[in-house]
């Protein structure tokens, strides 16, 4: 298992209150030994205006998902900031949820690297993304 702290799903959405991840909707549901997802819903918040979810949204999310799991995988007297986030869009979404998992790639003591898939209600792949966190002294 990778992480330092396990993640724990309530813990993590509490940490996001009165945040953009409230705000939009962002909500951690599941972990497993070296993964992390949370789920979106499609509304007037996250889409853009030809009703369908933003690709700026989805870049927040997979940020989001990623972010936690490294600060997961970090000391109590550490914390990780995002350093780079790819994204490629595959499939428009228009309604439902969204889910996004955060699998790790690599993890030293200075970055941790993250793929992120983001699938719709139907299990297909909509976005796939790659994010870097650097590690950071409290």
């Amino acid at each position: 298992m990778i992480w330092k702290t396990e993640p724990n799903i309530q813990a993590l959405n509490e940490l996001c209150q009165n945040c953009a991840v409230s705000h939009l909707g962002i909500e951690f549901n599941d972990y497993g030994s070296d993964w992390l997802s949370a789920t979106l819903n499609i509304d007037q918040r996250t889409t853009q205006p030809f009703g369908l979810l933003h690709g700026g949204i989805s870049a927040a999310l997979a940020e989001t998902v990623a972010s936690a799991a490294s600060l997961s995988c970090c000391k109590k007297d550490e914390i990780t900031v995002g350093k780079e986030l790819t994204i490629k869009h595959l499939k428009p979404i228009k309604k439902g949820k969204v889910t996004a998992k955060a699998q790790l790639v690599a993890l030293d003591n200075v970055e941790h690297i993250w793929d992120v898939e983001i699938y719709n209600e139907q299990q297909e792949v909509c976005s796939v993304a790659q994010m870097v966190s650097k590690v950071l002294q409290k």
